[in-house]
């Protein structure tokens, strides 16, 4: 989705030079599609929408934010939140989220059937109509079997959504657990750390393309091909998945860090649970995604679904006439979308629009993650030095 910014930068003193900086100098030529841009001792002040909610985010508030002048600043969660506000109902959307293009060649298909029915009964004298009586009990079978279709395809969304949350709460406590605690003595442990790091924000890729069955190191993105360790060539031609392949290297750094004294039985013990955790909920989003609905209850749902709405016709002709044509294509609406729906949710890994935002997600890991790292090549935070009773 398109983020809705609005940013205003605000002179902190005249005092300042009002000198333009060079990217808004006279060779520019296209300025309505630059970045936003920051004058350097200004006091900014951004906002935006988190969901539907409008946030106000200022250097008071966060001293953090970058004081480059191109780059806009950012916030935690700042791709997985971003939403541009609805300047529609939802009720008016066909197109982006939408199911339509899913449903609307059986509810046209129904659509002339019933014109069909109508104009045998009401043209050429044929007798059509049903007792109405039939419609109740075909009802109750329908609207079941599309409760039940719904609340599984949820269940597997919403399970693939937990166990990605999962992994990212493990890659931010091993995160936390290696960069205070690990063998972290000398300048060369230093780097195998920052590497092992870059390892665990590695693994939230790999989750994600294997997911997708983009195979290999890159897996045809690219943005992590700097986090897998140097060497690591894979072995998923050979049928071994990366994301497992990468939790040995944790375990590597966990095993050398109890032998170096810097984790305890304890303390390695909780970290190895950790890496199983993360194993375990990996291996939940696999069974999501290798296991679908299974292909009787799909093929008898969907004729059941066609049978009643054929059927359904032939109750309303004597009744309603010529108006059964938009009441039948309205039920039809209603329930192939109420299918449709459990069809888009039923694997949530994707890069459909209904689909678990997974890109946005990790992104907002990678960049947290990353910050992390810099903080402590650098030792210039309160947590990585030893004050306030922090010993390091």
């Amino acid at each position: 989705m398109v983020l809705f910014d609005e940013i205003s930068a605000v002179t902190a003193s005249s005092s300042r030079s009002a000198t333009p900086p060079p990217f808004l100098s006279s060779t520019t030529t296209d300025t309505s599609s630059a970045r936003p841009a920051f004058r350097r001792n200004n006091t900014l002040k951004i906002e935006r929408y988190v969901g539907q909610q409008p946030i106000t985010i200022s250097r008071d508030m966060s001293p953090t934010l970058p004081e480059h002048d191109v780059r806009a600043p950012t916030f935690p969660l700042a791709s997985a939140s971003r939403q541009k506000p609805r300047k529609w109902p939802l009720a008016f959307r066909f197109i982006k989220g939408a199911i339509h293009h899913v449903i609307i060649i059986p509810v046209a298909l129904h659509g002339l059937f019933t014109t069909l029915v109508v104009y045998l009964d009401q043209n050429r004298g044929y007798g059509m109509g049903l007792p109405s009586s039939i419609v109740p009990s075909l009802s109750i079978v329908v609207g079941l079997m599309l409760v039940f279709r719904n609340s599984s395809s949820y269940e597997r969304y919403w399970g693939g959504r937990t166990g990605l949350q999962s992994i990212v709460t493990t890659v931010r406590n091993l995160t936390r657990s290696f960069l205070i605690c690990g063998p972290n003595e000398s300048e060369a442990d230093r780097l195998e750390t920052e590497r092992v790091v870059r390892c665990l924000v590695a693994i939230l890729f790999a989750v994600k393309n294997y997911l997708r069955g983009n195979w290999g190191i890159a897996g045809y993105d690219p943005a992590y091909a700097d986090l897998v360790p140097q060497g690591l060539k894979g072995h998923e031609a050979e049928g071994l998945g990366l994301p497992f392949e990468l939790c040995f290297v944790i375990e590597r750094y966990i095993k050398r860090g109890v032998v170096r004294g810097a984790f305890q039985a304890p303390q390695s013990a909780m970290l190895t649970g950790q890496v199983n955790c993360l194993v375990k909920a990996f291996g939940t989003m696999e069974t999501i995604k290798l296991t679908p609905i299974p292909v009787c209850q799909q093929i008898h749902q969907k004729q059941v679904l066609a049978l009643y709405c054929c059927v359904l016709p032939f109750c309303l002709v004597n009744d309603l006439g010529w108006w059964s044509i938009p009441v039948i294509v309205l039920v039809c609406f209603t329930l192939y979308g109420i299918e449709g729906i459990g069809e888009e949710l039923e694997d949530p890994f994707g890069k459909d629009k209904n689909d678990i935002r997974m890109d946005d997600v990790i992104q907002d890991v990678r960049r947290e993650i990353l910050v992390l790292i810099e903080g402590f090549k650098k030792g210039n935070e309160v947590y990585y030095q030893g004050q306030d009773g922090i010993v390091e």
